[in-house]
């Protein structure tokens, strides 16, 4: 079978990009061949000889809602020159404007734009009527794209239930595969705190993501650590722009705060903490509790994750409201008041982890896969 996938990445480093690439990887163990339409691919992906690569790029395009309009165009008309050539396409969220027999979605711009976090509802500018406009038109487009698809897989339960409650989907057709993580980079023990000039003595929660925006919620977690004496906070993601730094001095906890920028060695640093936190307060699945989990680090994170839904009382603290500071203190005044429960929850977050293997994933995708081209019956695209 010819597989044709279309998205924009497809590396590692990137969430959806992985994704992507381990399902690639398991289609090509399988035996199958593969047409990748996309504007970045890994380097072993695109010298593997059962791999066609059709780069699309959008240029110097200035805006992200710009680029990715362009970018469907260009798929479409190279799905358009070479439908006959595939068996099956598989498309993340709106990509083309050409039909697809399987769309995985990621991330849901109908909850985000309905949800009271959205940037426009926080505040009234320039930028936040920008991501108004993306978010809407996005709707509408990741809408569109699902009608012209047969089956649409969510990375979690709560996808799910967004797509059946904010985008109109029928749950007939959602296939729910949670996705994996990488148990051979994230594990405990990795690194030391000598390697990484840290106190052995000291407790160091974790926060990793993006601190441009509130979304986040680094804001809610600086709060918290101001109620709290000896904890300290490591922050991994780009300050450039960042509110937070200032705020954690205004706080008076700028020195038990240390802003560690864009890291590659998140395992490293996951795997030499006590716990990691992570209140957002949007989350279609968040990939980087599972990375902790397979480290061995105890979890505090808000219910609005999707991977909350994997969470259990031995490994994870789950925050009701994202902006409840006081909740968000409790949690992690009790994790920190006792180093052996912190063990003991390390240990089990890694066996919770140990369920969802990249492997394992793909596999689940592939095997959906060829259930598809089984049942397969529509034409690419519509006259």
């Amino acid at each position: 079978m010819k597989i044709c996938f279309v998205t924009h990445k497809v590396r590692k480093g990137d969430g959806q990009g992985r994704v992507n690439y381990e399902v690639i990887l398991e289609a090509l163990r399988q035996g199958h061949e593969v047409m990748i339409i996309s504007s970045e691919l890994s380097e072993d992906l695109a010298r593997h000889p059962q791999v066609e690569w059709r780069r699309v790029s959008a240029g110097r395009v200035p805006t992200e809602l710009l680029r990715n309009q362009l970018f469907a165009i260009r798929t479409t008309f190279e799905l358009l020159a070479r439908k006959r050539q595939l068996d099956l396409i598989v498309v993340n969220g709106f990509v083309t404007y050409a039909r697809s027999d399987i769309n995985c979605i990621h991330f849901v711009h109908s909850a985000w734009l309905a949800s009271r976090y959205h940037p426009f509802r926080e505040r009234k500018s320039l930028s936040s009527l920008y991501q108004w406009v993306y978010t809407g038109l996005n709707r509408y487009l990741e809408q569109h794209a699902m009608k012209r698809t047969s089956v649409v897989v969510a990375v979690s339960e709560r996808i799910r239930q967004e797509l059946i409650r904010d985008a109109g989907i029928g749950g007939e057709r959602i296939a729910v595969i949670w996705n994996g993580v990488d148990l051979q980079e994230f594990y405990p023990e990795r690194a030391t705190r000598a390697e990484l000039q840290l106190e052995d003595d000291k407790l160091y929660a974790l926060f990793a993501g993006d601190i441009k925006s509130s979304r986040k919620n680094l804001d809610t977690v600086l709060k918290a650590l101001s109620n709290i004496q000896d904890v300290h906070l490591l922050v991994v993601g780009g300050t450039e722009g960042s509110p937070y730094p200032k705020m954690a001095a205004e706080l008076g906890i700028g020195s038990r705060v240390r802003f560690l920028g864009y890291r590659t060695n998140m395992a490293d640093w996951m795997s030499v903490s006590d716990m990691f936190v992570y209140p957002s307060r949007y989350e279609p699945f968040a990939l980087v509790l599972l990375e902790a989990l397979a480290a061995g680090t105890p979890v505090i994170a808000s219910r609005i994750c999707g991977a909350a839904d994997l969470f259990a009382d031995e490994f994870a603290v789950g925050i009701d409201d994202p902006d409840d500071t006081e909740a968000l203190t409790e949690a992690i005044r009790n994790l920190a008041a006792d180093r052996e429960r912190l063990r003991r929850m390390g240990i089990d977050a890694r066996n919770a982890a140990l369920q969802h293997s990249w492997s394992g994933m793909a596999a689940q995708y592939v095997s959906l896969m060829e259930q598809a081209a089984v049942r397969k019956s529509v034409p690419l695209v519509e006259s």
